[in-house]
């Protein structure tokens, strides 16, 4: 038996003879010494003194791992899914929210999974979902068209992140016109409240001045708040007479605002929001059918905004200062804009319980398929045009 094959069988017989008891280990040592020729005495230290060619993984210290099980990952993957991929600090705080619809959508959950989704941290949360993490790096292209008639009557208004009162509203558009600004597409009018971050959404073909005009007013209808004040940026689909009037020519007007031209930061609550509640759910096809219109604001004014405001929350700068060289932030809960508005106290009671009467009818998990369903139906009518 040559050399390397000596330390091969010697290897393999290494781990038996450890484990062996006193009469196991002088079987393997008899057999050890009649193979490879050697004396007991040297068989005995090579044994004891041997190194393996592989180090043995050195055992984890520490307790056992509680969430590195199938029964957790499994709902813990399908609520970050469902909930479009959410921050782990988010989804902590949808956790929670969601558990009532995954019972009633996937069965129900033992009370020990049920308890540690509850007291799962961020961190764990990013440790499990790691591997299935998703990064998304895509730029769009700016649609704006100034509009020049209302400047000087339409004052600016840079500091509207400083409101606390539900009704003081940004407003902005996303164009769904694809690798081309020509010809006409389908645009959506996104819309955040400041205070409660409460999001509604409309679809217009083109950039008409009438057609947002007759949305703006719908939206307005269907706050759970009065409107105190909108602010947008210098499109001309916003800056425009029709708008202006509405606005200002009332009983009780309305602060109208526009933000500085070519100046995104004053709009950054809506500008977040043109990515998380339409980028990431429509893309950037060119939607170029005017029937889809129908088929959006048919989406928009039913799931699209029972999904985002009762069941998605979002973390709100409470606090932002310089110390030195370094600039600290200080960020409150996540909460959803429908809990915020309930903890309004601008916000009356009769509109608190109809809301909250409308929750407890509500499923996120049902509400994410039949979304899903309908954008299927806005893709297909997309692509029977182009055929």
């Amino acid at each position: 038996m040559t050399l390397g094959a000596k330390m091969e069988y010697l290897e393999e017989i290494y781990l038996r003879y450890k484990k062996a008891n006193h009469k196991e280990k002088s079987v393997i040592l008899n057999e050890f010494c009649e193979n490879c020729g050697y004396h007991r005495k040297h068989a005995i230290r090579a044994l004891n003194t041997f190194k393996r060619f592989t180090k043995p993984k050195p055992k984890k210290r520490g307790r056992k791992p509680v969430y590195d099980k199938a029964s957790i990952k499994e709902p813990l993957e399908r609520i970050w899914l469902t909930a479009n991929l959410p921050c782990s600090k988010r989804l902590k705080a949808i956790i929670p929210l969601w558990l009532p619809g995954y019972a009633q959508e996937f069965g129900g959950l033992s009370i020990d999974v049920i308890k540690a989704l509850r007291r799962i941290s961020p961190a764990t949360i990013d440790r499990l979902l790691k591997p299935h993490r998703m990064k998304y790096k895509r730029r769009g292209r700016s649609t704006t068209k100034p509009g020049t008639l209302l400047r000087k009557q339409i004052p600016i208004k840079t500091n509207q992140w400083d409101e606390t009162r539900p009704g003081f509203l940004e407003a902005d558009t996303v164009a769904h016109c694809g690798d081309s600004t020509d010809g006409m597409y389908a645009n959506t009018v996104d819309f955040v409240d400041i205070a409660t971050c409460w999001t509604e959404q409309r679809a217009v073909w083109g950039k008409g001045e009438r057609a947002t005009l007759e949305q703006i007013k719908d939206v307005e209808e269907s706050l759970p708040f009065p409107l105190l004040g909108f602010d947008a940026d210098n499109g001309g689909e916003f800056l425009n007479y029709h708008l202006f009037r509405h606005f200002t020519q009332r009983r009780k007007p309305i602060q109208f605002t526009r933000s500085r031209a070519y100046k995104k930061e004053d709009n950054a609550h809506i500008e977040q929001k043109n990515w998380t509640h339409v980028r990431q759910w429509l893309g950037y096809h060119r939607l170029d059918n005017p029937r889809v219109v129908p088929l959006m604001n048919d989406l928009y004014t039913s799931e699209w905004r029972f999904y985002h405001n009762f069941f998605q929350p979002s973390i709100k700068l409470l606090e932002k200062k310089r110390v030195a060289s370094k600039i600290i932030k200080r960020y409150d809960k996540p909460k959803t804009p429908y809990e915020r508005v309930t903890e309004s106290p601008e916000v009356s009671a009769s509109v608190k319980r109809s809301l909250k009467e409308q929750y407890a009818k509500l499923n996120p998990f049902r509400l994410r398929k039949t979304m899903e369903k309908k954008l299927a139906k806005i893709y297909a009518t997309i692509h029977k045009k182009r055929r």
